[in-house]
């Protein structure tokens, strides 16, 4: 028994392409960026700053 569906074929247009093309870019970047931004600023925590410098507070008298 043969279906009785639509037979044509649905095809995409040219703004629909480039429309899925830029959600994948976006979605890739959301990804990957912040994980680049982390390994990027966790690998430069490694560096002991030089310089520094310890404050003593006043003590008040009675």
């Amino acid at each position: 028994m043969e279906s009785t569906g639509p037979t044509h074929k649905s095809s995409k247009t040219k703004s629909q392409s480039w429309a899925e093309l830029i959600g994948t870019i976006i979605a890739i970047l959301t990804l990957t960026l912040p994980l680049l931004a982390i390994a990027y600023y966790s690998s430069n925590q490694s560096i002991e700053p030089s310089n520094q410098s310890t404050y003593s507070l006043p003590q008040a008298n009675d």
